[in-house]
This record gives C-alpha cells, structure tokens and sequence, in this order.
C-alpha cells in the first residue's frame, strides 16, 4: 500500500472520530442547556421533552457509529420526523394551511421511508460481513 494511502486513510479516521467526538459533547451540553432551561421555567413542556428525545437520537446515532462504523440511515430520518413534529407542534398556531399540510406530508413520506428501507432490510438483507470496496 503506497505511503499516502495508509496515512492518508489513519488521517481521516483520526479526523472521522474526533469530529465524532465533538457531536457528541456538544449533544451533553445541549441537553445540559435544555435541562437548566426547564428547571428555570419550572415546567416541562412538550416542546422539550421532543427536543430532549431529538439529542437522545443524535447520542444514539453517534453510539451506533462509534460502535460499529456504519450509519444506518433510519436514525436520521426519525430525528427528521421528530424535528418536523416538534415544529410543527410549537408553530402550528402561526402557519397557514399550506405549510401545515406541507409539514404533514413531509412527515408522512419520511414516515412512509422509514418502513420501505425496513422492510428492504428484512427482505433483502446484506450478507453478513460483506466488505466494500467503493
């Protein structure tokens, strides 16, 4: 293996995991900002809880990668459906109908590709350990 590939690839996989590293502190403090925003308020408001579960999401997906190098493509799409859920919830009062039903039928087709890739992976599931060379 000439000289640039081998350090070039260990250079982005150093690159890879230290901005992996950043994500994640920067999802702990979030969450510690939004934690100390609902204990100043003094409620819990729906709004945060979804924002909460949104950071759990994004810890779960860094976890996942860091564990196993690969970024299953659901995880994003359910932080997007939740994102577009909580916008939805705190801005539906000052929206009109379009954007409403915009907003709605962007969920339902993230929703809807959500169980098209499921059911791809349980119908035509890679085979175990398959490597790739792209």
């Amino acid at each position: 293996m000439p000289f640039y590939r081998q350090y070039g690839a260990k250079g982005l996989k150093a690159v890879e995991h230290f901005v992996l590293f950043i994500i994640a502190i920067a999802t702990v403090v979030a969450i510690g900002q939004e934690i100390v925003h609902i204990f100043e308020a003094g409620a819990v408001a729906l709004a945060d809880l979804l924002l909460l579960f949104i950071y759990l999401e994004v810890l779960a997906m860094v976890a996942n990668y860091a564990e196993s190098g690969k970024l299953p493509v659901r995880m994003p799409l359910y932080i997007s459906i939740v994102a577009l859920a909580r916008y939805l919830i705190l801005d539906m009062k000052s929206m009109d109908d379009w954007r409403i039903a915009a907003i709605s039928i962007s969920t339902l087709i993230l929703a809807a590709t959500v169980i098209v890739i499921r059911w791809g992976q349980l119908k035509m599931p890679y085979p175990k350990n398959q490597e790739y060379d792209n």
